[in-house]
């Protein structure tokens, strides 16, 4: 047996007698363990922007820094804010026929989480699940990326600083670890990455009936009105498509616009990426693509379009590195593979609608996607929008903020996940919510005890059922 899986057994065995003997960690334990993990990283930040740099082959520092550190702080922040009222048990209301009794549900502790995080945010994708699992009062383990190898290093000495490997454990490896540790019977396992892994991993998950909070991606659209400020729009857009080079599973991963206005925006949007980099090649602040095989599937993507009749510009200096600048794409067609694939790299294509009523029938009748952003519309049309459309989260009038909101649930829908996690939600998502009803010890429920048929039965039966319709037949 490979030693890392044998190790992910052992360690899993361990939390689970850890957490067998102190079940339910008090408010203060919960608010230790939160505040361990936003020292750490603070502590850490500039090892962490050079870790993940290093794994990248270049990533900006500013970037790294505004998600992998500031991000898990703000969430650590909001749950230390929010625990205690979380933790509360919450009363409900018992039925009519159940008065003078007490009913609440009080939100225990699961167990063992998993987390299976990706490359493209490999400190802000482990440490959020982890931030809500701590809050939640559960151990946690930790599978970061193969393409991660530097920041699993990082973290896997981070959270060594802080816990116990009974508490908090951290694992490489390649794909058959990852494969490995979907197997294992958690008592939930948070995974974040694509569609197609995360079919995978639901199913290994059934073989021990562990539940899963899928966070997936897919391909999330920026919709702009025929009205409102076509420069705003540009300038949002080409921001969630560069940041990252485009690898973030929230970004925008393709426009909609009224037909009149496509080549007034792809203008905009390509000043917009020359102001934000003047330069690509060499530059620090714009991300490197994470492998040359992900590079070349983006130069495959944008070879495709061409072949296909699309018109494609580059909006920056093109070199042969993994600095690939923002290309947009007009002239679109179902039948390119930039309108079925998820992009996830700086490509942006542009699609031309004539009504509203279009533009939703469009998205509509494709896999629900991550995230929805519309640019430029009035409150009735964006709560048209709203209603008529589902996405994991919106942001209107700008592009992923709502998932830097921690009071936020985060999470997707269909094709781009289910589950949620980050603020109450987050807390939820990893606590089983245990109802608990407790009987006046003078309540007489043995009045529904056979035999049936007494006066109080026939009373209860008659109020709360009435009478059944005698002309029906079997």
């Amino acid at each position: 047996m490979d030693p890392i899986i044998a190790q992910m057994q052992a360690t899993l065995e361990r939390q689970r007698q850890a957490f067998s003997a102190h079940p339910y960690p008090s408010l203060a334990e919960r608010r230790a363990r939160l505040m361990a993990v936003k020292r750490v990283v603070q502590r850490y930040q500039d090892l962490i922007a050079r870790a993940v740099s290093t794994d990248f082959g270049g990533r900006s520092t500013s970037e790294t820094k505004l998600i992998e550190a500031m991000g898990p702080i703000l969430e650590t922040n909001h749950a230390l804010h929010s625990l205690r009222k979380w933790m509360k048990p919450r009363r409900r209301h018992t039925e009519l026929l159940f008065l003078t009794n007490r009913a609440h549900v009080t939100y225990q502790p699961k167990g063992v989480v998993g987390v299976i995080t990706p490359w493209n945010f490999p400190l802000y994708l482990s440490l959020g699940p982890l931030v809500a699992a701590l809050a939640a009062g559960n151990r946690v383990m930790i599978k970061m990326s193969e393409f991660s190898p530097r920041t699993t290093q990082l973290l896997a000495r981070m959270m060594a600083e802080c816990f116990s490997e009974d508490e908090v454990a951290v694992f490489g490896g390649e794909i058959e670890a990852s494969q490995a540790f979907s197997r294992l019977p958690f008592d939930h396992l948070v995974f974040t990455g694509s569609p197609a892994v995360g079919h995978h991993i639901m199913r290994a998950a059934a073989d021990n009936l562990t539940p899963v909070t899928l966070e997936l991606g897919g391909k999330s659209p920026a919709i702009v009105a025929d009205h409102g400020s076509i420069e705003a729009a540009a300038e949002s857009i080409a921001h969630g498509k560069a940041f990252s080079c485009g690898q973030v599973c929230i970004a925008p991963d393709y426009a909609l616009l009224p037909r009149e206005r496509v080549d007034a925006f792809a203008s905009a949007v390509a000043a917009a990426f020359r102001r934000m980099y003047p330069q690509v090649q060499n530059n620090p602040d714009y991300t490197w693509i994470i492998t040359d095989a992900q590079a070349g599937r983006i130069r495959d993507l944008l070879a495709d379009a061409v072949a296909k009749g699309g018109k494609v510009v580059a909006c920056g200096d093109l070199g042969p590195g993994r600095q690939i600048p923002l290309h947009v794409v007009t002239g679109v067609g179902d039948h390119m593979r930039i309108a079925q694939e998820e992009l996830f790299g700086p490509i942006l294509p542009i699609i031309a609608y004539d009504s509203l009523d279009q533009a939703i029938a469009y998205i509509t009748s494709r896999p629900r996607p991550l995230a929805l952003y519309p640019f430029g519309f009035n409150d009735q049309e964006i709560k048209q929008l709203t209603r008529c459309t589902h996405s994991g989260g919106m942001s209107v009038n700008d592009w992923g903020w709502h998932a830097f909101n921690h009071d936020l649930p985060f999470g997707g829908i269909g094709n781009s996940g289910m589950g949620s996690y980050h603020g109450e939600e987050g807390f939820r998502e990893l606590s089983h919510a245990k109802a608990v009803f407790t009987r006046n010890r003078f309540f007489p429920t043995q009045l529904f005890y056979p035999p049936y048929g007494n006066i109080v039965q026939r009373l209860a039966l008659h109020f709360y059922v009435g009478k059944a319709d005698p002309t029906l037949k079997d």
